[in-house]
């Protein structure tokens, strides 16, 4: 029988260290909410591919579509030969997308691909350089976006110089005594000493921070970014690569708040597991761009269209927004409850299934805890549950189960993560 030990040797002979992986455990198969390894050991999976499965693994109407897409063909290249799947792909979710203007698609693989794309679009649609970002946001691992990112270690490490005309602003995180008037004014202060408006393509902002802590950003802070770039002829962008496709109980975040983006980029849960990212947007903004301007040889893969076609059907069809929320207040809630329990608990936070608790060392929650963080994801894990750690400090678990995880296996993973806090906290 192969070995998790066993491939953990073979992985270091041969894959780039670059490569981190948070556990040495190697999948054999997966299931909705579960997954089992090369030694037959079952987990649950809060981590959902990084937010990949909100319909879970293998789910039955996406294995079918892509099933029945194979039978077809796997690749033309859409700038070869298109295709229908990617034509009716960007129908509906240019019907889905926020705002009464009339929107255009374009679809690529990943979502740093999305990100690159919507900062040329917002270029050649103004005529500006500069993009202004936010601390602890995260964009993806290319050049540019990595620019983009607000958090340097492990990303930037080593990377430099990056692109020019990215400033960056402080987000608004009452938790870290930053206000939504201060970040306001940091932003402004850019205009001052750094970039004038008018040299401002686009403001990017993740709605729910991912890899940054899973805050959400306040909604009068969005409508005041939205009122500000309108003011100043800039775009605004949402990057929605881990906060879209119902995660939060809304198709897009930015449904909360009621704000419009003018170009929103999409991945991760678009498609079920399988590779496919986009930039949705007004159509005059996305038309701003000439043709040859965009695209890729893999990009809208007729693979990644049609698995995102039944991801768009399975969220009609199970009403997965409404289970999103449902779900979300019952992990907030459990975690409330372990927060009356243990002290290192210093915040609950979420919007919809987004849910995150984030650990601290005093009840004054001034000093994170990232060591007992890290101890947590890895107890779990020997007790049969995969967890993800994130935000500046590295004290923050954030919970991305599949939103179509049953109750009880949901349950016995909030069961483990209080167990775990039990044996850690009593140390």
């Amino acid at each position: 029988m192969t070995t998790n030990s066993d491939l953990l040797a073979r992985r270091n002979q041969a894959v780039a260290r670059g490569v981190a992986n948070m556990h040495n455990l190697y999948a054999d198969r997966a299931e909705n909410t579960e997954i089992w390894d090369v030694e037959g050991k079952r987990y649950i999976d809060f981590a959902g591919g990084i937010g990949v499965l909100n319909t879970g693994h293998r789910h039955a109407k996406v294995m079918a579509a892509v099933q029945a897409q194979m039978e077809r063909y796997t690749h033309t290249c859409f700038q070869v030969m298109p295709y229908e799947p990617y034509v009716a792909l960007a129908e509906r979710l240019n019907a889905l997308a926020p705002g009464d203007a009339p929107k255009k698609s374009l679809f690529l693989t990943t979502g740093a691909e999305a990100v690159e794309n919507a900062v040329k679009i917002a270029r050649a649609y103004t005529g500006r350089p500069a993009i202004i970002a936010f601390n602890g946001g995260y964009h993806g691992r290319t050049m540019m976006t990595l620019a983009i990112t607000g958090k340097v270690a492990p990303y930037k490490v080593g990377f430099g110089p990056f692109p020019a005309e990215i400033y960056h602003a402080p987000f608004p995180i009452e938790l870290h005594g930053i206000s939504v008037e201060q970040s306001l004014a940091a932003v402004q202060s850019i205009f001052k000493t750094d970039v004038e408006p008018e040299r401002v393509a686009a403001i990017i902002i993740e709605p729910v921070q991912g890899e940054g802590g899973f805050y959400t950003a306040p909604f009068d802070f969005l409508q005041s970014l939205r009122a500000l770039c309108d003011q100043h002829g800039i775009l605004l962008i949402a990057d929605e690569v881990q906060a879209g496709a119902g995660r939060t109980g809304k198709m897009f975040a930015m449904e909360h708040s009621g704000v419009v983006p003018d170009l929103t980029t999409l991945a991760k849960s678009i498609a079920g597991g399988f590779p496919i990212s986009a930039v949705v947007g007004r159509a005059d903004i996305m038309d701003s761009v000439g043709p040859g301007g965009l695209g890729g040889t893999y990009a809208g893969s007729p693979l990644g269209c049609a698995a995102a076609l039944a991801v768009l059907d399975v969220f009609e069809q199970e009403g997965i927004f409404e289970r999103s929320l449902t779900l979300g207040e019952h992990i907030s809630g459990r975690l409330r409850q372990m927060a009356k329990r243990f002290n290192c608990i210093g915040d609950v936070r979420g919007l919809g299934a987004m849910v995150a608790m984030e650990l601290f060392k005093d009840t004054a929650r001034k000093v994170p805890d990232p060591d007992l963080t890290k101890a947590l994801v890895a107890l779990a894990a020997e007790r049969g549950l995969i967890l993800l750690s994130c935000g500046m400090y590295g004290n923050t678990i954030r919970v991305l189960v599949p939103i179509t995880g049953a109750d009880a296996l949901i349950d016995e993973g909030l069961d483990i993560i209080e167990g775990c806090l039990d044996t850690l906290t009593a140390q």
